[in-house]
């Protein structure tokens, strides 16, 4: 029987779920000083196995928070990838080898390998400096919402009543809490409670694809051991991922007959180990031979579904993130890495909000993006699943999957399969009406990586490290070639007509707009020319703020930077990133009112 209620508390967001879709969302909003509370069921956290592959993109995320040094640090870097067949002579054959990682851009042009357990517990410790522990462990029992309309519009009610259980409850207390949220996220995983609760469907089939998954360290005189594998042999097909210090990680293809129930029709974890994993690999790696002295570090078999939630949120108030509103088959190396990009994307809008930066329809922007990305996400999974589980073409079997497609195939979704390719939908915070401005930075993609200096002191800066994650707007106003004449006064315009009381900088400003907008100037003078000086107040209100596109003293780095995001080194342009480093529109310097009406879609004025 459940002991009485024994507390009653009020929070900004509940977080429900501290997987990686929860943690990033519980990071993020404990940096901005977001009153939140996340809760997990599980009595402590993820030991080993689970997710483990951190794709490009995903590391700039982590960098954004001043986490991906740390992940670096620890994890195991993919750099390329080899390919197997079946060979004429009997068993498989190396067929070819690639980069890993084919997006152009990416600033890390590898993947990250490390368990799921310590990706999350860089989260957790970065949560904990900012005063956040997860609670557990907990459950949620009800989830209510109000059905005021005025309560649901209005940014500091809290709409969501939530029961939670305490599963370990302190001594002589209730085990049950009524929280009263302004916000709720669901990253609860596949099974969603949350989900199920609001009667959210997920959308999508069950596939065909059986997989066992075995994390081991392995005794192998495969020679691409340490490499990122796919290999397709005529036992069924095989992928190898490299992980930290010696393990590795094999998918391994099963049949319905090695772990299938026949009464049932489910999968029967207890006919399948990870002896018979490793064994169903040891056909597919011949004429190689693979074992293990050391024993196995975790295992799972699962089948693949490709699924999407029919919303992402109720009423704006609740939403759903990560595995809980999208699944997919890990091969791809995906699930983790759109769980976190999920939260990624909404937490700088939830913490807009609730500081009254920003209007409530700003959130209706999370669905809009992710949702559109998620099923982006199962049409190339499907793809990839079914050209990853398809039988080799043989002399026998015509139908079957070649070197050359999958390679293609591989090489094509490089884009996606990086994170790097994501494009957001023009909306109210991605406007592309003046992207010949800037041709080459894509609105609605993120800010491309590129080297410039420091106008004060020749330093070269990665410019993405110049837009961290702290919820500001970053205002880049390319300045063009200030050492001419011309182009100074131009520039000395834009600032005071930026400057000015009707302009969004002093509009949304909130009476001190360097919290709300990060101002970043870049010229395209050389550095023996020009003093950071020479800019407007406004474009240099610290020394650090004027950066150049040259390289740097010994011409190791920099330079090409306008080039490279196609903007007139003359005539320069306004570019705005949003807090999530996504390109939200781009100008030319003559029309900022365009500017002005971007942030007016959606911003509070005082």
């Amino acid at each position: 029987m459940s002991l009485p209620v024994y507390k009653e508390s009020e929070v900004d967001v509940l977080i429900i779920g501290a997987g990686p879709a929860g943690v990033m969302c519980a990071n993020a909003l404990a940096m901005a000083g977001v009153n939140v509370r996340i809760i997990d069921q599980r009595p402590a956290k993820v030991a080993a196995g689970q997710a483990d592959g951190i794709q490009p993109r995903t590391i700039e995320v982590l960098q954004s928070y001043g986490l991906g040094e740390r992940l670096i640090r620890e994890g195991n870097q993919m750099h390329m990838a080899a390919f197997y067949n079946p060979s004429p002579s009997g068993g498989i054959e190396r067929t070819g080898r690639a980069p890993d990682v084919t997006a152009p851009t990416a600033r890390y042009p590898f993947e990250v390998t490390l368990h799921q357990g310590a990706i999350e517990a860089i989260f957790l410790d970065s949560m904990r400096a900012h005063g956040v522990v997860v609670e557990r462990p907990i459950v949620p029992t009800s989830i209510e919402m109000s059905t005021s309309e005025e309560e649901l519009k209005d940014p500091n009610a809290h709409p969501v009543k939530v029961i939670l259980k305490h599963l370990d409850p302190p001594q002589q207390h209730g085990d049950s809490e009524i929280v009263r949220a302004k916000f709720v996220v669901g990253a609860d995983g596949a099974h969603s409670w949350v989900r199920k609760s609001l009667g959210i469907s997920m959308d999508g089939e069950q596939t065909d694809y059986i997989w066992g998954v075995v994390d081991m360290v392995p005794d192998t005189d495969f020679p691409d051991i340490r490499c990122k594998c796919a290999v397709h042999s005529h036992n069924g097909s095989c992928m190898i991922i490299p992980r930290e210090g010696d393990l590795v990680r094999l998918y391994i293809q099963l049949s319905d007959r090695d772990v299938v129930d026949p009464t049932t029709g489910r999968v029967d974890k207890s006919k399948m180990g990870p002896e018979k994993l490793l064994q169903v690999a040891q056909k597919s790696f011949e004429p190689f031979e693979i074992k293990t002295s050391g024993g196995f570090d975790w295992w799972t078999i699962y089948i693949i579904g490709q699924r999407v939630a029919a919303k992402f949120s109720v009423n704006e108030r609740v939403f759903i993130a990560g595995d809980a509103c999208h699944t997919h088959s890990p091969k791809a190396g995906q699930g983790m890495n759109a769980s976190m990009n999920d939260t990624h994307n909404l937490a700088w809008k939830l913490t807009h909000v609730l500081r009254g930066w920003a209007d409530m329809s700003l959130l209706k922007t999370y669905e809009f993006e992710r949702r559109k990305y998620a099923q982006d996400l199962i049409d190339f999974d499907k793809k990839f699943s079914k050209l990853f589980s398809g039988k080799p073409r043989t002399e026998e079997n015509q139908d079957g999957v070649t070197h050359e497609e999958f390679l293609e195939a591989f090489q094509t979704f490089g884009a996606f399969t990086s994170g790097i390719g994501v494009h957001y939908l023009p909306s109210a915070i991605t406007n592309n009406q003046h992207q010949s401005h800037a041709s080459k930075l894509i609105v609605g993609e993120r800010m491309v990586p590129h080297v410039f200096i420091r106008a004060a002191d020749a330093r070269p800066y990665e410019i993405q490290d110049l837009l961290p994650s702290d919820t500001r707007f970053k205002i880049l106003v390319f300045v063009g070639n200030v050492a001419d004449a011309a182009q100074a006064e131009r520039v000395k315009a834009l600032a005071e007509e930026m400057g000015s009381p009707g302009s969004f900088y002093h509009r949304f400003g909130r009476g001190d707009p360097a919290k709300v907008f990060d101002i970043l100037s870049i010229s395209s003078a050389k550095k023996q020319d020009v003093n950071y000086t020479d800019l407007p107040r406004l474009f240099r209100q610290h020394w650090s703020k004027v950066l150049l596109d040259d390289v740097d003293m010994y011409a190791r780095v920099g330079g090409g930077g306008y080039e490279t995001y196609g903007i007139d080194p003359q005539q320069g342009a306004i570019v705005i990133v949003r807090p999530d480093g996504y390109v939200g529109i781009v100008a030319p310097l003559d029309r900022l009112p365009d500017v002005d009406a971007y942030f007016s879609s959606f911003m509070v004025s005082q």
